[in-house]
């Protein structure tokens, strides 16, 4: 299991914090911001009723310039730990941080984990928020909603979030979420938090916008790959999570098309593959998802389906090394195989 690493900045804070004043346990954390929430993704099962509240406006929070540190910027309290436990990290993905009402999706970078109080210790829900509260005010941030979700709301993210968010997300059926922002001009930091009686969960997001990491290969290419290696591999870009292929790789599409309009003998098997980022049985269902999307999408631009057969096979065939950005990027992959 991976343990969080527990920075300098939080284990001084931890320590400062234990004997917190009553002046500050009776300020409110949020006190320096009052935003109301944000619009709803449509299709997620959370769209707001018209006119109920304003959109969240991330301008109304102060600016900070404080350097965060590395990512995942926040440590756990002294006394607790993710050791033995799951904690996971996304390269680019999305989240909704739950904010007086709404949904804020943030699009970026994600660390997530869940934690304990060390043998012999005993959870204390105020302990660990005293200390998160903290440590986001060091940083320059603010708390800026602490309610329960609906569970209808979470219901409605499906598996993407429930599932994929495993071991961050933590229990929000049955708990509130707390929700940290500390507005940065190179890339806003998001901090949920969830804890019971047992336990805690957090996930922390670091905003960046989408990068494209497909490049198009011509026909030729293709052809002349698949005759030399037999099988050639695709980093097409398709919906965080999904099975959706982004309009941006509709080219290298149009590339495989003429290929087998080219060569009408070709057959192909079209063989999804995932990084090891999150649950083995999840990306396995994934990948296939992937295959069969791209199998769909030559179809319909007039490619005999008996030409052509999809199937997935998870992060069970890396080709690079997973504990890197760019050896996940070329693990996920759509691969052409000639038949």
């Amino acid at each position: 299991m991976k343990t969080a690493r527990i920075p300098p900045l939080a284990l001084a804070l931890a320590i400062g914090l234990a004997a917190c004043s009553k002046q500050e346990a009776d300020t409110p954390p949020d006190s320096a911001a009052e935003p109301a929430a944000a619009a709803a993704v449509p299709g997620t099962g959370a769209e707001p009723a018209p006119d109920t509240q304003a959109a969240f406006d991330i301008d109304r929070i102060p600016l900070s310039d404080r350097p965060p540190g590395e990512f995942p910027y926040i440590g756990l309290p002294q006394g607790y730990s993710s050791e033995r436990r799951s904690s996971w990290t996304k390269e680019f993905d999305r989240f909704p941080f739950w904010v007086k009402g709404q949904p804020v999706w943030v699009e970026g970078r994600f660390y997530g984990a869940d934690f304990a109080p060390v043998d012999g210790k005993t959870m204390s829900e105020y302990e660990v928020k005293k200390n998160f509260d903290g440590l986001v005010a060091q940083l320059g941030g603010v708390k800026v909603s602490e309610e329960k979700i609906p569970d209808e709301v979470v219901d409605g993210w499906g598996d993407d979030i429930a599932q994929g968010f495993n071991g961050g997300l933590g229990d929000v059926w049955n708990e509130p979420a707390t929700t940290y922002v500390i507005h940065r001009t190179d890339g806003n930091i998001w901090v949920h938090l969830v804890t019971n009686t047992a336990q805690g969960w957090y996930i922390v997001g670091r905003e960046k916008g989408f990068e494209q990491t497909a490049t198009l290969l011509p026909a030729s290419e293709l052809k002349a790959k698949i005759e030399g290696a037999g099988k050639v591999a695709l980093q097409l870009n398709f919906a965080v999570d999904r099975t959706e292929i982004l309009p941006q790789s509709q080219p290298q599409l149009q590339q495989v098309v003429q290929l087998l309009k080219e060569d009408t003998a070709l057959k192909l098997a079209i063989n999804g593959h995932t990084d090891n980022t999150g649950d083995a049985a999840h990306n396995k269902a994934l990948s296939t998802g992937r295959a069969e999307s791209v199998m769909a999408a030559l179809v319909a631009q007039g490619i005999d389906a008996s030409r052509l057969s999809a199937a997935g096979f998870g992060d069970a065939q890396p080709v690079a090394d997973n504990t890197t950005d760019e050896g996940r990027a070329l693990n996920r992959r759509v691969e052409l195989v000639r038949m």
